[in-house]
């Protein structure tokens, strides 16, 4: 991902949902676009989205059966937490895509992040569980968009 100066300086000082919410500022708030398909085909990725993305879906298919069966602990759920903004702080260093395909990772991201924030407890009035969904939601729709050879959806209870 491509990102000012500034922004990469913050990375080192703050988590990366406070990098990307600045990146968004910045580039008009790219969490409120709507993710499309290039051209009719899945935009490319690179190594690095590839490793971190699915290690944010090991984790997801770890938590979220527990979730849905009411089961999961704080821990567990602060550990997912975790390890997404692990990972998105990965991807913030070391992904390098064109600029388009970039824009389309941002609202991606936005909304693992913000799930992440919810699974975190940091969420007023939402529960925990929710924000493992949405995080696998997240995660469904970067297989939908994404070229990622080998990319199985998260199955989502209903």
């Amino acid at each position: 991902m491509k990102f000012p100066m500034y922004v990469l300086i913050a990375a080192t000082l703050a988590s990366p949902l406070a990098v990307l919410a600045a990146d968004h500022d910045a580039h008009g708030a790219a969490a409120k676009h709507k993710i499309e398909l290039n051209a009719g085909k899945k935009w490319a990725t690179d190594d690095p989205l590839r490793q971190a993305m699915m290690a944010i879906h090991a984790s997801v298919d770890v938590t979220l059966p527990k979730a849905h069966a009411g089961k999961a602990t704080t821990a567990e759920y602060d550990a997912l937490s975790k390890e997404v903004n692990t990972q998105v702080a990965y991807i913030v260093q070391n992904c390098k895509l064109d600029p388009q395909a970039d824009a389309q990772l941002h609202t991606v991201i936005a909304d693992i992040l913000a799930g992440a924030e919810t699974a975190a407890g940091t969420q007023k009035g939402k529960g925990r569980a929710a924000g493992v969904v949405q995080i696998a939601q997240g995660l469904n729709t970067y297989g939908k968009y994404f070229d990622h050879a080998g990319w199985k959806p998260v199955a989502v209870p209903h």
